[in-house]
């Protein structure tokens, strides 16, 4: 028996000890980066004056586009000697073994990237998605998130890339925005900043390069930068207390990249029509000097309209350098920029101690992500690795932890006996839900309707007057399509049908942007209101397990909605 105890002792004391080196062996990148550093200096030497410039951009690629479409960025990457790649659509099995091919032709390792702002399920299929930012902006446990960044730093790597351009710390403070909205953590600059930098730790000490987005902040526009350049006519004392105070948070904690936004500021830089990633004002006088960013300074997509309208033909390229960007991310063409560059040299708007500022400052970044000896993606069992058990187990408790109840916590759960006889109602899905089959099976005198978007009037009167044989409905509000936007795509007919189910001892349900609610008059008569955030199979579940009583509701709304749910409204159910 001593001997076992002291087994035990000894196998404790190990885990413990490898605990506490692991954790003393993570150092931020940029306490990192003036330190003497072999090879670094080494690559650097044996540069030419292309490849250094080159070593600015990185370039788009998509494993969903064929073989011969691949092919084509890599004898891009392989001729330009490109800094790094940034993957969008496509699935894993196609994508691992195209950065296998891209990585063994460059000279110099690509740092790759993604934008995962909820994990590989952003761009992937067959991968893992977690909850929206605006979802997780209702947590009150921001360890749940800390923890979803560990889970996305382990997919990131095990795809063979180096940097998530995530999380987005914009305060969403306008509901119209069509850009941002449900990609932020809400409308509360404390929030935000706290979720976010609990999301940029998960990521940054699991050894992920994270890129927080978009400086200054891009949350209060109602232009979306990838189609035109948006206008922030705000006072240089709103932007610093607002906009800016979640990146400004996150540079306490050692955030290691940031994005710029393309948008015209000109409290900050009164040059008309000018992007705020050609600004050097905002670059380098107030990000980099006045708040001492040290870390890699990345540009939005250089190929959006917002930044190209005004400055086109590769001028905005140039111009991001001069302005202070570090990393030019999917320029319009890499090749004519990487002359201009060369050329803005010799007409002295750059200097090569300023390129090689950079490209010293990238390699070191590179070395940080271990890119100094890079490994193959193993092909072998991925999509199970990237599918692991303990993702889905946090993605439910994830939902659980957001589900809000704005609305008559008192009711719930419902009443559920055999006396009582419920109507689901799943509007705007055209098949049974997970929400509705399981509260359908708590009672075998529930009845289940499917409400879809294209129903007939004659229909809904139908509806209605079945509805009369029962005692209590629950209406599951659901918006189906990929990108939930403020307003549901619903008819005005389907619309006051809602609303005036809702004044029929009703519980009400939304599985969607909590904005959509704004434009569901009537909903707020409800005898029980629910905000699930998104359709989720999760979020499901756990609306259903908070009516049927075996999870009690903590989640907080992250947003104001309307006069009738504001931020900071749900029940703390006991």
């Amino acid at each position: 028996m001593l001997m076992k105890k002291k087994i035990f002792f000894i196998a404790i004391s190990l885990i413990t000890f490898s605990a506490i080196s692991k954790a003393q062996t993570f150092v931020p990148f940029v306490q990192t980066i003036n330190n003497p550093n072999r090879w670094v200096d080494s690559v650097f030497k044996k540069m030419t004056r292309n490849e250094k410039v080159a070593q600015l951009f990185m370039v788009r690629a998509h494993s969903n586009l064929g073989k011969k479409y691949a092919d084509s960025v890599g004898l891009v990457i392989k001729k330009e000697h490109l800094g790094g790649v940034v993957f969008f659509q496509g699935g894993p099995n196609r994508m691992a073994p195209i950065v296998n091919q891209y990585q063994a032709n460059s000279k110099i390792p690509l740092m790759i990237a993604m934008d995962g702002e909820w994990g590989l399920g952003m761009r992937l299929d067959s991968t893992v998605a977690y909850p929206y930012q605006m979802t997780l902006g209702a947590i009150q446990d921001n360890g749940l998130i800390y923890k979803m960044g560990q889970e996305v730093a382990k997919d990131f790597k095990r795809l063979g890339m180096q940097i998530n351009f995530a999380p987005v710390i914009d305060v969403n403070n306008n509901p119209r925005n069509p850009v941002i909205n449900y990609r932020s953590f809400g409308e509360n600059k404390y929030n935000v900043a706290q979720k976010g930098i609990a999301y940029m730790k998960g990521m940054q000490e699991s050894g992920l390069f994270t890129t927080t987005k978009h400086f200054p902040g891009h949350g209060d526009t109602d232009v979306d930068s990838h189609f035109d350049l948006p206008q922030l006519n705000f006072t240089t004392g709103r932007l610093d207390s607002l906009e800016m105070y979640p990146f400004k948070q996150a540079f306490t904690e050692d955030l290691i990249g940031v994005m710029i936004a393309h948008m015209n500021i000109p409290a900050l830089d009164a040059t008309p029509n000018l992007p705020s990633t050609l600004s050097k004002p905002i670059v380098t006088d107030i990000l980099k000097e006045k708040l001492g960013f040290k870390g890699l300074v990345f540009s939005d997509a250089m190929e959006m309209k917002g930044v190209i309208k005004y400055f086109p033909n590769g001028e905005a390229d140039v111009r991001a350098l001069i302005a202070g960007m570090d990393v030019i991310e999917l320029s319009e063409n890499t090749g004519r920029s990487i002359k201009l560059i060369r050329k803005s040299i010799r007409q002295k708007r750059l200097s090569w101690i300023n390129i090689d500022e950079k490209v010293k400052k990238i390699l070191a970044a590179k070395y940080w992500m271990g890119l100094n000896r890079v490994d193959s993606v193993r092909t072998e069992n991925l999509v199970p690795d990237l599918n692991r058990p303990e993702s889905y187990q946090l993605i439910q408790k994830l939902t659980d932890a957001a589900i809000t109840v704005v609305k008559g916590a008192d009711q719930l759960p419902i009443r559920n006996d055999f006396v009582r006889k419920t109507a689901i109602l799943s509007v705007g899905e055209n098949l049974p839900t997970v929400f509705g089959e399981m509260i359908k099976k708590s009672n075998p005198k529930n009845q289940l309707f499917i409400i879809p978007k294209d129903i007939s009037i004659k229909e809904m009167v139908a509806v209605k007057a079945e509805l009369q044989n029962f005692d209590q409905v629950v209406l599951a509000i659901y918006d189906t399509r990929k990108r939930p936007t403020s307003e549901l795509d619903y008819s005005t007919d389907l619309k006051l049908f809602i609303a005036d189910l809702a004044r029929k001892n009703c519980i009400s349900v939304v599985f969607a942007n909590p904005y959509t609610v704004a434009g569901l008059p009537g909903l707020e008569n409800s005898k029980s209101v629910l905000i699930g955030y998104q359709n989720s199979k999760e979020m499901e579940k756990s609306a259903a397990k908070v009516i049927l009583g075996s999870l009690k509701a903590t989640g907080k709304l992250p947003v104001t909605i309307n006069a009738f749910f504001k931020y900071g409204d749900g029940a703390q159910m006991k």
